[in-house]
């Protein structure tokens, strides 16, 4: 088997997980219907996740922001991926706090923060979802594997928190459908509002 066919062949089976697992889905269709509510209060996204997830993190901001598949008024999301603000942050108070720093910084009570992590594990994912819980943001996490810390951050802040585990053995699986769940979002976002 090619290398190509192989990794198709591994995307359509973590595909299919996804598609059969009906509360995942339904926890996604619940979180776009959330930060649709949220935007029409007045609220925004913020979005932070490390390496492909920070990129995965940018686009879905930049979905919102700008367009999807119509033209539409722009919608509030913030990714972090600022590098004047993740290295000045990184250099003076170490890496675990970069995006813990800019959800102080600019989450308000009611905005929705998205956390997007492959393992559940980086501890700046972590105090992010800390501080987001701590300022009456509702945190929700994209993760794989078994959520890692995470999830158990999350869990605790109860009905402001949405905890949604995608299948995959490795982290270009599950970032696969990390931005699949995105994407479905984003229209189910523009749906639900215009």
């Amino acid at each position: 088997m090619h290398i190509t066919s192989n990794a198709v062949l591994q995307a359509g089976v973590a595909l299919g997980l996804l598609q059969a697992d009906t509360a995942t889905i339904h926890s996604a269709d619940s979180l776009a219907a959330l930060i649709a509510q949220r935007f029409k209060a007045g609220h925004k996204v913020m979005i932070c996740g490390n390496g492909g997830s920070s990129c995965d993190a940018n686009h879905f901001a930049e979905e919102l922001t700008g367009r999807f598949r119509a033209d539409r008024p722009p919608l509030p999301a913030i990714a972090c991926t600022d590098v004047g603000h993740i290295t000045c942050t990184a250099n003076d108070f170490g890496f675990d706090h970069v995006f813990e720093r800019w959800v102080q910084a600019l989450g308000k009570p009611g905005d929705v923060l998205i956390v997007l992590s492959t393992s559940g594990n980086s501890n700046n994912i972590v105090l992010a979802a800390r501080a987001g819980k701590s300022i009456g943001m509702h945190v929700a996490a994209l993760l794989g594997k078994d959520g890692g810390a995470a999830r158990v951050e999350v869990a605790a802040a109860g009905n402001a928190g949405t905890i949604i585990i995608v299948p995959g053995e490795t982290s270009d699986r599950v970032q696969e459908l990390h931005m699949l769940l995105l994407h479905a979002m984003v229209e189910a976002i523009e749906a639900s509002m215009f």
